[in-house]
């Protein structure tokens, strides 16, 4: 029970990632060079996040596959 809120959250990161990514594209296309950055800021923050909610579940997931 305890992977699917992990999962959960893995899954809500990626997709605030994705929207990030695609507003930083909108806003560097507009010359919107402080808001491109700011949100360059949280799209790393997101990543940051995201690469920590999958590292700390790879140990589990590595035991739990074990014959």
């Amino acid at each position: 029970m305890d992977a699917q809120p992990g999962k959960m959250r893995a899954e809500t990161l990626e997709y605030i990632q994705s929207m990030l990514g695609q507003l930083r594209a909108m806003a560097t296309a507009e010359n919107h060079e402080m808001l491109a950055y700011l949100i360059e800021m949280a799209h790393i923050e997101a990543s940051d996040a995201l690469r920590n909610i999958v590292g700390s579940e790879s140990p589990r997931k590595n035991r739990d596959a074990s014959p």
